[in-house]
């Protein structure tokens, strides 16, 4: 930003707009988002999508043409709160019409909230030039902090760790699968809700593990994905062959939680988008109901930094590890089960915990050990020493995971805890195992003081709430297993 000549109208308009007006901006984001309209205007931009991640971890919002740039970076952009409320089949799942009803957040009425634009994530899209992203926190009307706001969660739990001089470095690596699309489902009797999945194949054979031929099979969608990724200004790293059919893995060099956690929503939403254009469909779903299909996962890289000297916390000096990272280990393991609400929203999140599948069951950490809840990978010298937290699956909102590691590694400093000895055999029936189910998931969340005093006991039952709605419809719902298993027997 800066290239292009910003009038003082523009500047003007948004100095007296109402986000500025609630203390929302500082003299540099009132120049930064000045600049934002000239880019728009110098890039002949038609129309700009203002975008919020929902606590599903989905991307929704409103598109505005580029005219209104201004006012929506002035005033921000209204958004029902009802998108606030909904599980991940789109239902609202809080009584927003009664006068007596529990609604999270003073939402009765399905009322507004405030979309209050960021001007660092504005990009324009690669595979629609004409068209650009704009991310958001959200607020309240009058710009109060709303606790629902999961990128304000974020943003409070690295300015938490900042007060104690630390920073958190994280790095990704995000499986997915891309398939090609047979038909796409979209008959009247189809738009059930949630819709109908479209009818697939893949586009490359599987079980060939980083193999060059696989690779090669996948490189025209690989490629398409890159570029495109790239030009949003994600920092990619490498892609590659996953071991399952029509299985990608995209990793990402590591940056600062807000970066990567902005970075995450844009690369399924971009993902998806591409796709969708070429007649492929992408799913981050953790392990789909095909065919010979494997799982997904989502390994995030984490390491402590010291603020002021830039010291990797996690780099030993000798043979063991540091103080630091034993109680940031601690912690996670601590709170894992309460953390898996987090990490692993879903019903089917929980069926990836298998053992001897490269996915972790148990809450263990080992060193270098894949099998492992948590891989460590810290050696003298090294200054990328880290731990491999492998527990996530892909669809997890990643401003909530980010926040969880955050949570629980700071409790595990606070109360000088110390990381049990390393595994070797991560599959041990006699370690404690991670949740079963989406269910148990809730329980252990809900019963998390740590929880309860990091994010606010409303924070905690709406969550609870919402995800406990997903389990109901799933466990009320007559499976395929019941029919054959008494159809014919009773």
């Amino acid at each position: 930003m800066g290239r292009y000549p910003v009038t003082d109208g523009v500047k003007d308009r948004i100095a007296g707009g109402a986000i500025a007006r609630a203390g929302l901006l500082d003299s540099a984001d009132i120049d930064r988002s000045a600049a934002l309209v000239a880019e728009a205007e110098a890039a002949g931009l038609e129309t700009i999508r203002v975008l919020f991640t929902d606590q599903n971890g989905i991307l929704r919002g409103k598109t505005v043409v580029a005219s209104a740039l201004t006012s929506v970076l002035a005033d921000g952009l209204a958004a029902p709160s009802t998108l606030l409320l909904k599980d991940t089949s789109h239902r609202t799942v809080f009584p927003v019409w009664q006068a007596d009803g529990d609604v999270a957040g003073g939402m009765r009425g399905a009322g507004d909230v405030l979309m209050v634009p960021d001007p660092a994530t504005f990009r324009v899209l690669p595979w629609a030039p004409h068209s650009a992203w704009l991310l958001c926190d959200l607020r309240y009307r009058d710009g109060a902090e709303m606790p629902m706001c999961t990128r304000g969660i974020l943003r409070n739990a690295t300015a938490r760790l900042a007060d104690q001089a630390k920073a958190l470095v994280v790095g990704l690596e995000v499986e997915f699968h891309v398939f090609r699309v047979l038909d796409p489902r979209l008959e009247h009797t189809d738009a059930t809700m949630p819709a109908q999945p479209p009818i697939t194949q893949n586009i490359a054979q599987g079980y060939q593990f980083l193999t060059e031929q696989n690779y090669d099979a996948l490189e025209p969608v690989m490629d398409s994905l890159r570029r495109a990724l790239q030009g949003l200004g994600l920092p990619i790293r490498s892609m590659e062959v996953e071991m399952g059919p029509s299985q990608i893995e995209f990793t990402f060099d590591p940056a600062d939680p807000m970066t990567h956690a902005d970075n995450m929503v844009m690369l399924r939403t971009a993902v998806k988008e591409i796709c969708q254009r070429q007649g492929l469909h992408a799913t981050f779903m953790c392990k789909p109901a095909l065919p010979n299909a494997a799982a997904s996962g989502w390994h995030l890289h984490q390491s402590l930094v010291d603020v002021a000297t830039g010291a990797n916390l996690f780099m030993p000096e000798g043979q063991g590890i540091t103080n630091t990272a034993s109680a940031w280990i601690a912690g996670l393991l601590a709170h894992a089960a309460a953390g898996c609400l987090l990490s692993t929203p879903t019903v089917n999140g929980y069926k990836r915990y298998q053992p001897h599948q490269l996915a972790p069951n148990r809450i263990v950490w080992g060193r270098d050990n894949r099998g492992a809840m948590i891989r460590g990978l810290m050696s003298q010298g090294d200054l990328a020493s880290r731990i491999e937290n492998r527990v996530a699956e892909p669809t997890a909102n990643p401003y909530l995971l980010f926040a969880s590691q955050i949570i629980a590694g700071m409790d595990g400093l606070a109360q000088g805890m110390q990381a049990p000895m390393a595994v070797e055999d991560p599959y041990d029936a006699a370690a404690t195992a991670l949740p079963e189910s989406l269910l148990a998931a809730i329980e252990a969340f809900g019963a998390s003081a740590l929880y309860r005093q990091a994010l606010g006991g409303d924070f905690v039952e709406y969550l609870c709430r919402i995800r406990r709605a997903e389990w109901d419809r799933y466990h009320l719902t007559v499976s395929a297993w019941e029919q054959q298993e008494y159809f014919s027997l009773y």
